[in-house]
This record gives C-alpha cells, structure tokens and sequence, in this order.
C-alpha cells in the first residue's frame, strides 16, 4: 500500500477543477485526452443540492444538478443521466456507454491510484470521504452501469492504465464480482478490492456517518485474485446456486449432439486435423452457427487467412453461396454490398457478437493469452478458436515449442474455467495422428475431437466427407463417432451428412 505521503502528485485538489489539460495526451498508452473534454452541454435546469450526506460543494463539483424531483449527472462527452428521486427511476439523453462518470475531472496521472465505484452517488460519496482533510487529488469514477459495454473499456483502458493502482469500491454480488474479473484479465498486476463489511457500498458508510471507516477500508484493499478458498455451508450453496459446470450450446452437428451435447464451457476442447480433413470449414461452420444461430459472442485467432477471407467465409454461411473472393461473389450473382449486409447481420446489433484478433509474433504464446483476456473482458466473447496450435509453436521456435505450449495450455486452461467460457483450439497431426509439441494440451482438453477423410476414395461423396470422433469427454463420458460432414465445392460450405457411417480412413491433404 501507498502511505499517505506518497499518495498523489502534489497537485492540490483545485486543479481538478477544471477540464482535461490538452496536453497531457503524450503520455504513452493513453487515449487522446480530448475525447473526454465536455461537448455541447447544455445548461440544465436547477441548483447545487446536498443529499444523502452528499454536500453541495460535491455537487458542484461533479456538475449535477437538482430540479425538483430529478437529478442531473452529467458525462464526459456531455450526455446526461437523469435520476428521478422519488422512484429511483432513469433516464437518458445522449449517453454514451463507453465513458465513466467523473473522468473528465482527472487527468491521466492526477495520482497514483485511481477508485471505481458502480454509481455516480457512490462516486460522489467516495470522493467526498477520501478528500475530506486531504490536499491530494483523489480520482474517483463510476461506471454507466453494472454490466459495462465492451466498447467502455476499449476507449477508457488509456486512461485507467496510465494509474499505477485501482481501487475497486463495489457491491459484493455477481455484478461487482464480473467488473472485478474484468479488471483483474485487463490490470491484472494493478486491481484492488475493498471490504466493504457491513456497509453496502461508499454512500452506505458516509450517510452511517461512518467515513473514517471507509478511508480504513480503502487503505486496506488488498490485490485482487480470483484465486481463493470455498469454504462454509454459504459459500458452497452459493457455488452449487451460481455456477453452471460444463455449460454447453449445442452444435448444427445432430449426431455430435447426442454424445457430446455440444460446445461445452469451462475447458478446452481440442479439434485433432490432420491435412486435408476441412478443419477451416468446419470451424466456419461453427463460427457462424455460434454468431448467428445461438446468439453466442465468438472471438477467433486465425493465423492462416487475413480479415477479409474470415468476414467472407462468415458471409458465405450467412447467403448460403459461395462469396470467398470477389470473383466468386460475381459468378454467384452476388454484389459486394450484399456480402456487406451478409457480414453485418453476422456482427450483429452491437456490430461484436464476432470478432477476429492478431496477435504479437514477437511473443506469440504470452500474447495469445493476453488477447483471449481481451476478448472476454472487453467484448463478451463467450467462445473462442484458435486456429492453429501449431503455429504458435513455430513462432515460439522450436527448440522451446513443447515447454511453451504446455504453459499455454494450463493458462488457457484457468481461463476458460474461471472465466466460463468455452476455447477451441485446432491441433494438426502427422499422418500417423501424431501431434507436434501440443500434447499437454491435448491432456489439458476436457474434450478431444478427431478428424478424418479419405481424400482418395472413387467416391466423389465419399472424398468430400470429413468424419468426426469424439475420443475424450470429461463432462459427459460418452465417446464415439460424432457425425459427418460433406463438403460443396460450389458453395464453399460443410453441411451434415445423414446416413449410415463408414470405416474411418487416414487423409492427406486440404479440400
């Protein structure tokens, strides 16, 4: 912890007072600081009013207003959140949801140690108890809501990162508990969490009259982990209420379905392809029918193919036709503003329900990590493909390939458990179904699928069908084949195929 005289800058609370200083935008990492410079507010009606312990000068300086039965908070960019008080109600004009209340109060580095609480009287209240004898700055923000947007921590990561500490002053419940790990996956080495005891949250303690108690508790915050101990008949009834093991949505794969259930979370599931099996259209496939189908956020690593041949791919299953090139898309009758439209409805209303991302070749297993965090704390994501493990190995270099994957594995394998969130991952095999470097993962996997075709068959139906096997299956012990895909050359898409199974055979070679 930070003792009392190394807390701030030095910087006496009136320079706060005013808007962001414009050029503070050179500090690295930070967004440019303009963004959050009051736009366009217009002058609401009413006064300064002190309530629920809050005084008038604290709200004058967070700029919210009474009139009569509302109460005005006013954002960065000018938005304005309406409380009515007598119903505890909302309303709403121009608010953005990728801002935090108070944030233009505080430029990038005011302090060493920023607070975060879940509402804009919590953040008045805290700012109130913290700077109360204090001559330090004392940043404290709330968030829109108890559920942020991605797109708030996307935009305000800057600004939060350039703090060397983050208090987090919230409700002890599942909402408080997702910021936290939220927190924790973007700041891992910088989140801290304060006890509240007894009191619910910040204005809780100052309308108790209890500020002394709550400056106790901050000082006291510990770093956050999301490691701990379940222990106590209230603690394991809450964990048998709140957690869902082995959660799953199924897949278009019927047959899959019946012996695996579908794509389960909490784990990693390993996709074994040796070449020529169709693993990219089948991972399409899914993609798609996650997205689109199931309404499932799905983030994908796919190292093999730019932007432009995944959002293809997704706009092929999302017509039905073949569109992986331009000059498919015009042999198919199909304009470019139609693929668009295609990949729209793919992305959904919020334009993330899927979402691709690259990562550092430079240090490509760290971060893989580092974006799947991504991926789930900024944008929802609920499942995520990794196409393929090998890749990484060869990144990495071979001489420490094997040491780097295991390490990989076990980290992605925590995630996906703490964080309840299915990981896929594509494994290719020699010919004799052997994996190079990925088989700790392999044994990390709470499922193995493996892929076979015969490219080589005299049946033409026959070369274009990928089998499926499920070989491991932790949550739900049942293994066995798994369903057929047969393969379009006209459509560029996989489809399953009924009927009788045959004998798997080994293959060689890509579609």
């Amino acid at each position: 912890m930070y003792g009392a005289t190394e807390h701030g800058k030095g910087k006496p609370l009136g320079s706060t007072d005013k808007a962001f200083d414009t050029n503070a935008s050179d500090v690295s990492g930070v967004v440019d600081v303009q963004d959050f410079t009051p736009k366009n507010i217009t002058e609401d009606k009413g006064t300064f009013v002190g309530m629920r312990g809050i005084t008038s000068s604290t709200m004058e300086k967070f700029n919210v207003k009474t009139d009569g039965d509302k109460q005005h908070y006013v954002y960065p960019s000018g938005g304005v959140k309406t409380r009515y008080i007598s119903t505890k109600d909302f309303s709403a004009s121009n608010l953005r949801s990728d801002e935090l209340f108070g944030m233009n109060l505080f430029p990038v580095n005011a302090s060493r140690i920023v607070t975060i609480t879940e509402g804009e009287v919590d953040t008045m209240s805290a700012w109130q108890m913290l700077s109360q004898g204090s001559t330090y700055v004392n940043p404290v923000v709330s968030l829109p809501s108890a559920t942020p947007s991605g797109k708030l921590w996307e935009k305000c990561k800057g600004w939060l990162d350039s703090f060397e500490k983050i208090i987090l002053s919230v409700d002890n419940d599942t909402a408080g508990a997702k910021v936290a790990e939220t927190m924790f996956d973007l700041f891992p080495t910088k989140v801290y969490m304060m006890d509240h005891g007894n009191h619910k949250d910040a204005n809780d303690f100052l309308q108790a009259g209890d500020q002394k108690a709550y400056k106790s508790a901050w000082w006291g915050a510990r770093k956050y982990s999301p490691a701990g101990f379940t222990a106590g008949v209230d603690a394991w009834m809450s964990a048998i209420d709140g957690e869902d093991p082995y959660e799953y949505t199924p897949t278009p794969i019927e047959a899959y379905n019946k012996i695996g259930k579908g794509l389960v979370k909490g784990g990693i599931t390993v996709v074994k392809a040796p070449p020529g099996t169709g693993k990219s259209s089948y991972l399409r496939m899914l993609m798609h029918f996650l997205a689109v189908k199931q309404d499932k956020v799905t983030a994908a690593l796919m190292m093999e193919e730019v932007k432009s041949v995944t959002g293809r791919a997704m706009a092929t299953y999302q017509l039905g036709t073949n569109v992986k090139t331009k000059e498919d898309a015009e042999f198919n009758g199909v304009s470019e503003d139609q693929v668009k439209e295609a990949i729209k409805v793919v992305l959904g209303e919020t334009g993330e329900r899927f979402v691709s991302f690259d990562i550092n070749p430079q240090d490509p297993v760290e971060d893989t990590l580092k974006q799947c965090k991504y991926a789930i704390s900024v944008y929802n994501a609920e499942y995520i493909f990794i196409d393929h493990l090998q890749r990484l190995a060869y990144l990495s270099g071979t001489d420490g390939a094997t040491a780097a994957l295991t390490e990989l594995g076990v980290k992605l394998t925590e995630l996906a458990k703490r964080r309840n969130v299915g990981i896929i991952c594509i494994s290719h095999v020699n010919s004799d179904g052997r994996t190079k470097y990925a088989s700790s993962i392999e044994e990390e996997a709470i499922v193995l699928i493996e892929m076979s075709r015969d490219k080589k068959s005299d049946d033409i139906q026959e070369r274009n069908t990928t089998y499926l096997e499920i070989t491991k299956n932790r949550p739900y012990a049942l293994t066995g084949p798994a369903g057929m895909l047969t393969y379009d050359v006209e459509t560029d898409m996989v489809t399953e195929r009924l009927g009788p199974r045959e004998p798997k055979t080994e293959n060689t070679n890509d579609f």
